[in-house]
C-alpha cells in the first residue's frame, strides 16, 4: 500500500531534484523560525505575570497551534520534500494530515477569538461588554474542541487524508468525488473555514468603522488618542492582509476543486497555497505578539540575556499599561 505514496525523485512531471531541494529549504526555514518564535512566545508569557491578561490565553493558544503545525507538519514535510517523495507510508500520511489540519483549524479559530477580543476592547473600552479571563478561556477551549470534532471523522471513514501538491505532504482529500467524502468536505469547509473567516472579517470591519466614526466625531483630538487609533488601524490592516495572504489562496483552491471535478491543477501550482498557509506559523507570532509593545519589552531581554536597548520604552509602556488596565483595555497596541 505504501508504494502508491512513493514517487520517483527524478520524475520531471512532478519536480526536478533541485526543485525539491529548494522547497525543502524554504519549508525548513519556516519550520525552524516558527518553532523558535512560538516557543519564545510561550516562555515569555509564562515567565511574566504582567503579560497574563485575558488576551494572553488566546495568544499562547495560537503559539501552541503554530508550534504543533511546525513540529508535526513543517518538519516532516521538510524531510519528505528533501527526499523527493512521501516516505512515511499510509499511516504516516493520515497522522500528518490529521495533525496539520487539527492544529491549523484550531489556529484559525483562535485568530477568530482574537479578532472578537480586539473588537470588544477597542469598540467598547468602558462599556458593558468586557472581554474577561473566562471569555478568553472559553474561546480557546471552544477552538480546540471545534477543531478536534471536525478533524477526527476521516480517522473513522467519513472523509480521508491524501497527498497534495507535489506529493510530499498530506491534507484533507479535496479531490475525491465519493458522496461520503464530498458531504464531509462541504461541511468541513463551511464550519472550519467559512465560519472563522466570517467572524474575523466582520469583527475587523466593524472595528475599522468604529475607529473612523470616532475620528470624525472628535473635534479636539489629543496626539495620544490619534496615535492609538493609527496604531490600531495599522495593526488591523496587517492582520487582515496576513490572514488573506496565508489562508485565502489555499481555501480558494480547495473550494474550486470541490466545485469543479474536472479542474486539473499543476502540482507545483497547487503547492504554493500550501506553503503560504503553513507560513502563518511565522507570521502569527510576529504580527499578533511582537507588534505588541508591552510583550516586546519582555521578549527582547529574554533574547538578549537581560539587556534591553529600549529601557525607556519599557518604563513608558508600564505606565501606559497601568492606565489601560484601569480602563479594561488589556492590549497596549
Amino acid at each position: 500500500p505504501d508504494q502508491g505514496l512513493k514517487l520517483n525523485m527524478a520524475d520531471p512531471e512532478i519536480l526536478s531534484r533541485a526543485g525539491y531541494t529548494r522547497l525543502a529549504v524554504i519549508m525548513g526555514v519556516f519550520s525552524i523560525l516558527g518553532i523558535i518564535l512560538n516557543i519564545l512566545v510561550i516562555v515569555v508569557t509564562v515567565r511574566h505575570k504582567q503579560l497574563r491578561q485575558p488576551l494572553s490565553y488566546a495568544l499562547v493558544s495560537l503559539a501552541v497551534c503554530d508550534l504543533g503545525c511546525a513540529v508535526f507538519g513543517g518538519l516532516p514535510t521538510t524531510v519528505t520534500t528533501a527526499m523527493g517523495y512521501f516516505s512515511l507510508g499510509r499511516m504516516g500520511c493520515i497522522l500528518e494530515g490529521f495533525a496539520v489540519a487539527f492544529f491549523g483549524i484550531a489556529s484559525l479559530c483562535t485568530i477568530g477569538v482574537i479578532s472578537v477580543e480586539r473588537y470588544i476592547v477597542v469598540c467598547y473600552p468602558m462599556g458593558a461588554a468586557l472581554f474577561q479571563t473566562r471569555h478568553a478561556i472559553a474561546g480557546v477551549v471552544l477552538s480546540w474542541v471545534w477543531s478536534f470534532v471536525w478533524n477526527t471523522p476521516p480517522l473513522f471513514g467519513w472523509g480521508s487524508f491524501e497527498l497534495e501538491g507535489i506529493k510530499t505532504s498530506c491534507a484533507p482529500n479535496w479531490y475525491s468525488r465519493d458522496a461520503g467524502n464530498m458531504s464531509y468536505m462541504i461541511i468541513y469547509f463551511s464550519l472550519c473555514f467559512a465560519v472563522p473567516f466570517s467572524i474575523i472579517m466582520v469583527s475587523y470591519l466593524r472595528l475599522l468603522w468604529t475607529l473612523r466614526q470616532v475620528t470624525k466625531l472628535q473635534v479636539s483630538e489629543t496626539s495620544s488618542t490619534h496615535r492609538m487609533e493609527v496604531q490600531v488601524a495599522r495593526m488591523v490592516v496587517i492582520m487582515v492582509l496576513a490572514f488573506l495572504v496565508t489562508w485565502l489562496p489555499y481555501a480558494s483552491m480547495a473550494l474550486a476543486v470541490m466545485i469543479d471535478s474536472t479542474l486539473k491543477i499543476d502540482p507545483l501550482i497547487a503547492t504554493i497555497p500550501v506553503y503560504f498557509a503553513k507560513s502563518s506559523i511565522v507570521y502569527n507570532p510576529i504580527i499578533y505578539v511582537f507588534m505588541n509593545r508591552q510583550f516586546r519589552i519582555y521578549a527582547v531581554p529574554t533574547i538578549l540575556c537581560g539587556w534591553n536597548p529600549w529601557a525607556s520604552e519599557a518604563e513608558t509602556s508600564e505606565v501606559e499599561t497601568t492606565v489601560a488596565c484601569a480602563h479594561n483595555n488589556q492590549m497596549d497596541l
